[in-house]
């Protein structure tokens, strides 16, 4: 399982879509106009990261543009959706592959500057592991053994990596002279810890060597622990994970990806699936799914004695929240960021929008 357990149909997303164009459109550069939305929102975001102070500056920088008309307007927003999901290089998330030494499993993370695509011909400069951003998925179940071999191959400063959620030996806490010397760049780091029993659920794993800087462009990912008893845990048809993240890269995103580029969710009418909020950024993400409740049963890994329906879920920074949320309604549903200037511009939608899609 990774970031996206199922994988889409493009000429039936189209028809689901109603536009016949969606295939064409996907594999082309967004028009201009969401290059000002995309480069007003990163900049509004690394200012907010470096200030902490203003969350929405990105606001003042669209009311300078000039005045567009209506069918200008209306133009750009409808390229924007029948351009959804757009085609990038890189794919985050995915699940890691690990090795086995006896009964301890064995993952391995590099750490490198890349060029990440966050929008279709738009990149930026990311710290990543593996090459990808968000970093690969780390997927484990309690009572394992586990140990993560981190390489500093050519960062241009030192790092760690910090376990999110783990309840983990204060030597494998991943915080650089405090428990553990910082990972310089050529040099290696071994992590090894049990995955306790009671452990399970949505956790993460991210930089906490400047980590306003080495998270923000991209050292996260997410660090699944699976219980041994599944009958703990309520059941699901398919899952997805949604890591939010603001900063330098594309200024919000969805699993390193802006909208046109961001991936779509998908199921069957009558099928429940299960989606992983992980919030990595600096800012509150409240998200907002058009359509259908979401059924809030955990945060921070740790199942809630009394879940309860929202259609709108914060995510603060650092937490992870697991809602269900039951198929019943068949159509194209929006689900974005309810921030609105994290989502959509006068130049139409960008950063952190997706969309639910069920099919009859």
């Amino acid at each position: 399982m990774g970031l996206i357990t199922s994988k889409i149909n493009r000429r039936r997303l189209a028809g689901v879509l109603g536009i016949a164009g969606v295939g064409a459109a996907a594999s082309a550069v967004a028009p201009a106009g969401f290059g000002v939305a995309y480069s007003d929102a990163a900049k509004a975001a690394a200012n907010a990261a470096a200030t902490a102070s203003d969350p929405h500056a990105g606001m003042a920088a669209q009311s300078s543009d000039q005045a567009m008309s209506v069918d200008e307007m209306d133009k750009m927003h409808e390229a924007g959706v029948k351009a959804f999901p757009a085609k990038t290089a890189g794919l985050g998330g995915q699940p890691l592959p690990f090795e086995l030494d006896g009964d301890v499993k064995v993952f391995k993370l590099s750490c490198g500057v890349i060029q990440w695509e966050y929008s279709p011909g738009k990149t930026a400069e990311a710290f990543a592991y593996n090459g990808v951003v968000p970093g690969p998925e780390i997927r484990v179940t309690e009572g394992d053994k586990v140990r993560v071999i981190v390489d500093n191959i050519d960062l241009p400063q030192s790092t760690a990596v910090h376990f999110h959620g783990l309840v983990l030996p204060n030597a494998m806490d991943g915080v650089p002279f405090m428990t553990q010397p910082p990972i310089k760049p050529g040099e290696t780091f071994t992590y090894e810890f049990p995955i306790r029993e009671g452990n399970a659920g949505s956790h993460m794993y991210h930089s906490h060597h400047n980590s306003a800087e080495q998270v923000s462009k991209g050292m996260l990912g997410p660090f699944i622990i699976e219980p041994k008893d599944p009958a703990r845990r309520p059941t699901f048809d398919k899952e997805y994970t949604l890591i939010l993240n603001d900063g330098p890269i594309g200024g919000f995103t969805i699993n390193g990806k802006g909208f046109p580029a961001t991936a779509p969710l998908t199921a069957k009418k009558g099928e429940r699936i299960l989606v992983r909020y992980m919030n990595e950024g600096q800012m509150i993400h409240p998200m907002h799914l058009h359509g259908m409740p979401q059924t809030v049963i955990a945060q921070d890994g740790y199942l809630l004695p009394q879940p309860y329906k929202a259609d709108t879920v914060a995510a603060d920074p650092g937490q992870r929240i697991d809602v269900l949320v039951d198929a019943t309604e068949p159509g194209v549903w929006a689900y974005h960021c309810h921030i609105l200037s994290h989502a959509e511009s006068q130049h139409g939608m960008f950063g952190m929008v997706t969309a639910l899609i069920v099919e009859e």
